[in-house]
């Protein structure tokens, strides 16, 4: 997981005011929509920075930017500034993409290969703030060709590669007049997309207009409004009042606006996933009995029916069930009696109010979670609930994310993450000890060789057979040696006015809000007639 994603989970955007929460982003009737070609949204977070170069985008679907391929509601790689799929070499360790003609930034100049390097090769640098590098570490190096040919050479075949492609590409006569890290582009960006930022009031809204000379075709819906909402009852009170044209919503405050004959909800499934961390430095959440009666004491069914009212799934690992790369066998039932006997074992006994101890500590530790997401509120207070039984004391706590973060070191977190797609895409940076406190990289700091070798395996391998024996492993080495304690895959929920056509979900990973949602695929709505 990247430092400065959109921040919707683990890595949220700064926490706004009830006065920002409460600006109304646009004034027309029968929706947030100044006319009927525009549209405003309620979202939950807004990102750090709009620039690709410290991580906006990365896995596509941004709408100021393309990368040289794109995914489609299957989730099916596609072409998108480069005019085909790469040309892969045999050995797999060179990729080439040729760039589709004509394609301009919307500031006019035509995109080159040079933007594309340009781009790799900043994100690359060490000096650059992006986090997410070492989801490039198999490049050896970017190269240019002319003006409309990019080569990749690899260090070692990176069967996955191509998706990490998605990624948007900057214009170099800009971004590459600017410091990647301090510089204005980082909020006036400039794209090929199919919008462009109008404006950008922080902790408020996000105003993009639609590119007419997108190469893609000129949008019908040609404003778009982001409204930032933190707090999930708020959102739902402004789209019933008719202040916003839609929103991501909690699936119980979703359910609400069922009976409403002018909205229409969209469910998506998802990789998008709760989990507490557990902090290997904290002496109670560092103790490995500790970690594993959690993980038997926990009921994960009785989050799903009742905090998500069915709309997801028992989470017993980073990967939901249906996923192909999935270890059967791994599932496990709530067993109260396991997670105390586990304790006993250990040495943690009963102890003054119910409460665990063991050399003269007490079973007791501080869980976080973001203040307004009502979702991980009622998963963090059912997870205190459900540790106490077996005699741990869990002590929840609300706060910003200014003040979680330096915290995360010591204090357990109301985490959330997921990458659609290869393995390696969310596994890698939730787990290898090399990210262990890497921003929000490997939050419980996580350290187990085995789990390590699993993921450098599955990275470097290019047969299906070795990387999916490893990412096995990996799930099973994590029930016996949980860094986490996995709780719920969330379906996401979005209720929209039923006024386009065109709308439809992807599988989604953590993120919703901005790249996800019905809106992935915003420049194709129709109005309806």
């Amino acid at each position: 997981m990247t430092v400065r994603r959109i921040r919707t989970a683990a890595a949220t955007a700064a926490i706004l005011t009830g006065v920002a929460a409460c600006s109304a982003p646009g004034t027309g009737g029968g929706g947030g929509g100044d006319t009927a070609d525009s549209v405003v949204i309620g979202v939950a977070s807004e990102p750090d920075t709009l620039s690709p170069l410290l991580g906006y985008g990365k896995d596509g679907n941004s709408k100021i930017f393309d990368g040289l391929l794109a995914r489609d509601a299957d989730l099916k790689l596609k072409p998108a500034l480069a005019k085909a799929l790469p040309e892969v070499a045999a050995d797999g360790l060179t990729y080439t993409y040729t760039l589709r003609e004509g394609v301009k930034f919307s500031d006019g100049e035509p995109l080159t290969a040079a933007d594309v390097v340009y781009t790799y090769e900043t994100i690359l640098d060490a000096k650059t703030n992006n986090t997410s590098r070492s989801e490039l570490a198999a490049v050896e190096r970017v190269r240019a060709e002319g003006d409309d040919t990019v080569v990749f050479d690899l260090k070692y075949p990176y069967a996955p590669f191509a998706g990490r492609t998605v990624l948007p590409i900057v214009p170099e006569h800009i971004a590459g007049e600017q410091d990647p890290n301090t510089g204005p582009f980082n909020t006036e960006p400039v794209g090929t997309g199919p919008y462009v930022l109008t404006s950008w009031r922080k902790g408020e809204k996000l105003t993009f207009k639609a590119n007419p000379d997108y190469w893609g075709g000129a949008p019908k819906v040609t404003k778009v409004t982001m409204a930032i909402i933190e707090d999930d009852n708020v959102r739902a009170t402004r789209l019933r009042s008719g202040d916003l044209d839609g929103a991501v919503l909690p699936p119980n405050l979703a359910a609400t606006f069922a009976k409403d004959s002018g909205t229409k909800t969209y469910e998506a499934k998802t990789y998008d996933f709760r989990a507490v961390t557990l902090p290997e430095e904290n002496e109670v959440t560092g103790d490995r009995a500790i970690r594993q009666a959690l993980d038997a004491a926990v009921d994960r069914r009785a989050m799903v029916d009742t905090i998500l009212d069915g709309a997801g799934r028992p989470a017993y690992g980073p990967l939901p069930v249906d996923d192909p790369w999935f270890a059967p066998g791994i599932e496990r039932e709530h067993d109260l009696a396991r997670a105390q006997r586990i304790l006993d074992e250990a040495g943690w006994k009963t102890g003054e109010g119910g409460i665990r101890a063991k050399d003269g500590r007490q079973a007791s530790f501080t869980l976080l979670y973001p203040s307004g997401d009502k979702v991980r509120q009622d998963h963090a207070l059912a997870y205190a609930s459900d540790a106490k039984k077996a005699g741990i004391e869990v002590k929840v706590e609300s706060a910003t994310w200014e003040v979680i973060e330096p915290r995360m070191k010591d204090d357990a977190v109301l985490a959330g993450f997921g990458s659609n797609g290869d393995p390696d895409y969310g596994l890698y940076t939730l787990l290898h000890s090399s990210l262990a406190g890497d921003g929000y990289n490997n939050m419980a700091r996580y350290d187990d060789p085995v789990v390590d070798e699993a993921l450098d395996t599955g990275r470097r391998s290019s047969d299906e057979a070795t990387r999916k024996a490893a990412y096995a492993g990996l799930q099973r080495e994590l029930v016996k040696n949980p860094g986490y304690t996995f709780l719920t895959h969330i379906d996401h929920v979005y209720v929209l006015a039923d006024r386009w056509a065109g709308l439809t979900t992807q599988i989604e990973p953590h993120e919703h809000g901005f790249a996800s949602g019905p809106w992935w695929n915003l420049e194709a709505w129709q109005p309806k007639k």
